[in-house]
């Protein structure tokens, strides 16, 4: 076999017990669990905002981000329930470029699996520890989850492994809503059989363990775009689009059909100014269409301390080294007319 094994890597037992969640902040994060599961289920009217960095690149600066959501945060808490990105292990189509935090906890330094577990499991806890966030990351490697499963409260899979067996399964296990992305193909039965094979119990291997699962009933989509064969990106958050997957979810037999718009990738062909006009157009969508405000239970935003990105040896602080993002000063102002044009639509339907 063409591979070195380095060294044998703590389980995740030992890593929580280093860093352990104590009952104060097990009590946060049961408590905005019950309030997601709320929302998804339509029981609760509120709006989630995923929203945060591409990548965790740099601790302090994202814990500096996630400082000023939480100053906006009781402006719009009345309609908005903010889970900051924390992505800390990043895809790479190519397999070349920064892979996250996970692998490298100093972008610029050598890949230190050990010292990446330890640093993602901190700063997710960092962030609950001094804000009172629960947070969101990508499950790139499924056997990866068990190192966060106790500080999540919410789990993306990528479109890269939307159909990926192992990512399915593991999923089903999961007591925290799990979005799945629409494959790069924009074939949306692709992850509506994703989302229905994840809400299903199952039995299969998992870290060496025979394991079987009861089934995650809050399994849902997110529909970030998609390419073309001639390479062009395509969007799939048009009024058109959210009535046909509204079609299609009623075709498959799932639980609390619900859908994340991602606002960047190929629904903004990365290009991050246009997050905030794809944002106007979805919810004047939903203001529209009272199937489409009960489909859409929230968006995600890739945004940042400054506007755009960067190459990896720029160093500018708080500056994206993977996806552009949208900077902290476009960012608030958008979070605050989302706001309110939740409001509005609501004043609308009550009168």
């Amino acid at each position: 076999m063409n591979m070195n094994f380095k060294r044998k890597l703590p389980i995740p037992k030992e890593i929580k017990n280093l860093y352990p969640l104590n009952d104060d902040l097990r009590k946060i994060k049961e408590e905005r669990d019950i309030t997601l599961k709320k929302i998804l289920r339509g029981e609760l009217d509120k709006f989630i905002l995923i929203i945060g960095p591409c990548s965790a690149d740099n601790k302090q600066s994202v814990l500096e981000y996630i400082s000023h959501l939480k100053e906006i945060e009781p402006l719009v808490n009345d309609e908005l329930f903010i889970i900051p990105r924390i992505y800390t292990n990043k895809p790479r189509t190519s397999g070349e470029g920064y892979k996250g935090m996970l692998h490298q906890p100093n972008p610029n330094g050598k890949e230190d699996m050990l010292e990446g577990l330890i640093s993602i499991r901190k700063l997710h806890l960092e962030a609950l520890e001094k804000y009172g966030f629960t947070c969101a990351d990508e499950m790139l490697y499924p056997e990866n989850h068990r190192y966060l499963s106790d500080i999540l409260c919410y789990v993306a899979v990528g479109a890269r492994s939307v159909e990926d067996q192992q990512h399915r399964l593991t999923a089903s296990g999961i007591n925290v809503p799990v979005g799945m992305k629409n494959p790069t193909s924009g074939d949306l039965s692709v992850m509506l059989n994703s989302i229905k094979a994840s809400q299903n119990p199952h039995m299969f291997i998992y870290r060496g363990w025979e394991v079987e699962t009861k089934g995650n009933l809050y399994s849902h989509a997110i529909l970030r775009g998609y390419v073309n064969k001639m390479g062009e990106s395509m969007s799939n958050y048009h009024y058109e689009d959210l009535l046909y997957l509204n079609k299609l979810y009623k075709s498959f037999d799932v639980k609390n059909p619900s859908c994340i718009i991602d606002f960047n990738h190929s629904n903004s062909n990365k290009q991050y100014l246009e997050q905030i006009r794809i944002a106007k157009d979805v919810l004047h969508s939903m203001n529209e269409n009272q199937e489409i405000y009960r489909l859409v239970k929230g968006l995600m935003i890739e945004s940042y301390l400054v506007d755009g990105k960067q190459d990896i040896n720029e160093c500018i602080y708080g500056k994206s080294i993977t996806d552009p993002c949208l900077g902290w000063e476009k960012t608030k102002q958008l979070i605050l007319d989302i706001a309110n044009e939740r409001r509005k639509m609501k004043s609308k339907i009550n009168h």
